[in-house]
């Protein structure tokens, strides 16, 4: 058997490419939607992808299942969860016990609802080798150290208390299926470290059944058969959910556009972009942070193009609502390609074109504070970190509001007044910055350096007034 986890560190996505070598058969499990990746691994290896599948109608990518089907492969799908999560596309149904064979490899599909309604595990079994099962791909159910959380309907696809049933049938789905499991299965999830598909997913790859009995915070619940413990200890702390995470449900469910193969991105000249930025073109501006911070075009949005860039701009781009054609900052014609990709990820497909150079267009840099010369006196603040961020630290008066949420909720920001907007390190914040300058916020402004320093600095200032030294 043929086995290659392909890892995207953006999404923090996990997808597999496994493939029997004696048919040259192969089936794609979780894939993102540029999927050139997986024909050309399976090409490489001599197999041809006949099959493709998803764990669960997902949340926080764009599948690139039906890409795949487009291309010749048979596309199978979960039909478990009821009438609202049947995907509406035509696939081959899913439910529990069915199977897919490719070649001498066979994928057992468990139910393990919880995460979602529809959610699928499944089960490989490498034939030629012995008939006793070896990995399970997890999907969103179990992660390394983790579970998938229930809540996301709640948040971002308009549930009302499905977080408490989705516990409770999590917890079953763990104890009826994962724990029936013999130990030695290896675990391969579809998130690790960094998604918000849950809170405390581990940094390693995989792990195993045993392992995973052992070890995880959820076992002793399991053990006990504390299912309103589990629920409880599950429920708690769960990251912000962005806001886009509810778009890219629908779009999973009633079925992405076909990309087919995409043309070339088109080269611009600065001079063509001239009057044109946040008008008829938006301008993504994927330098590093230090470099906008001498200098962007006015309009332009802060998306830096680092381990974060597709879900930075899913957080302050709506393809539901932008119609703009979008023309990419970056260093030249291959890096733009690869941001171009990465945006379509998170379902944002209308990139046309790069420009390497502002040279000639009228720039200037963001509004920011320094710690040490300003203050943050008469100013609204905003911190855009998480929730549980900004429980551990933050300054004084600031109102949290997490980064994937606020074009969500820009009404209750205010327009008149400054608005000071920071995170930890300048990245999030940058982003929802220019976003909010875009939309007609006139006076944002954002903390340069780190927020540690700016606290020390507000303390130090809190400190100074109290002796009645005058300070920035």
């Amino acid at each position: 058997m043929y086995f290659q986890q392909f890892y995207d560190h953006d999404l923090a996505q996990g997808s597999y490419l496994i493939g029997c070598q004696a048919t040259g058969e192969a089936i794609v499990v979780d894939p993102r939607r540029d999927v050139d990746v997986y024909l050309a691994a399976a090409a490489s290896e001599g197999m041809r992808i006949v099959a493709v599948t998803d764990t669960h109608i997902h949340a926080d990518y764009v599948s690139g299942a039906r890409e795949l089907a487009a291309a010749g492969a048979e596309l199978y799908l979960s039909d478990e969860g009821g009438p609202d999560w049947l995907y509406a596309f035509e696939h081959r149904g899913l439910t529990h016990g069915s199977v897919i064979r490719v070649g001498n490899v066979v994928l057992e599909a468990l139910h393990t609802p919880g995460h979602t309604p529809e959610h699928l595990a499944f089960l490989v079994t490498d034939g030629a080798r012995s008939a006793l099962p070896s990995h399970l791909l997890s999907g969103d159910f179990v992660f390394v150290g983790d579970v998938g959380r229930p809540d996301l309907l709640d948040a971002v696809a308009g549930g009302a208390g499905t977080r408490f049933e989705g516990a409770r049938r999590l917890f079953a789905s763990l104890r009826d299926r994962f724990l029936t499991l013999p130990d030695h299965v290896q675990v391969w999830p579809g998130h690790g470290a960094g998604s918000a598909c849950g809170k405390a997913l581990g940094a390693v790859a995989s792990s195993t059944v045993g392992f995973e009995r052992l070890t995880a915070w959820w076992a002793p619940y399991l053990a006990a058969g504390d299912e309103a413990g589990f629920a409880a200890a599950l429920l708690e702390g769960q990251p912000d959910a962005p806001t886009y995470f509810g778009r890219m449900k629908r779009v999973n469910r009633d079925g992405p556009p076909i990309l087919g193969g995409r043309g070339r991105l088109r080269p611009f000249a600065p001079g063509e972009l001239r009057g044109r930025v946040n008008r008829d073109v938006v301008l993504v501006d994927a330098r590093p942070l230090a470099e906008q911070r001498s200098g962007t075009v006015p309009g332009a949005l802060t998306v830096p193009g680092g381990s974060s860039f597709a879900t930075y701009a899913a957080w302050v781009i709506d393809p539901d609502v932008e119609r703009r054609d979008i023309v990419l900052l970056a260093a030249g014609a291959e890096r733009a390609e690869e941001l171009g990709d990465r945006l379509t990820r998170v379902g944002i497909d209308s990139t046309t074109g790069y420009v390497t150079s502002l040279e000639g267009l009228e720039t200037a840099p963001p509004p920011v504070l320094r710690p040490g010369s300003d203050s943050l006196a008469g100013a609204d603040v905003l911190d855009v970190r998480t929730a549980t961020e900004y429980a551990a630290k933050h300054l004084p008066g600031a109102r949290q509001l997490a980064a994937g949420n606020v074009l969500a909720r820009l009404h209750e920001l205010p327009r008149g007044r400054k608005l000071v907007v920071h995170c930890q390190g300048g990245g999030r914040a940058a982003a929802v910055a220019s976003a909010l300058r875009n939309r007609g916020f006139a006076n944002v402004v954002e903390l340069e350096g780190n927020l540690d320093v700016w606290l020390e600095h507000v303390g130090n200032a809190v400190g100074a007034a109290a002796q009645g030294v005058s300070t920035p």
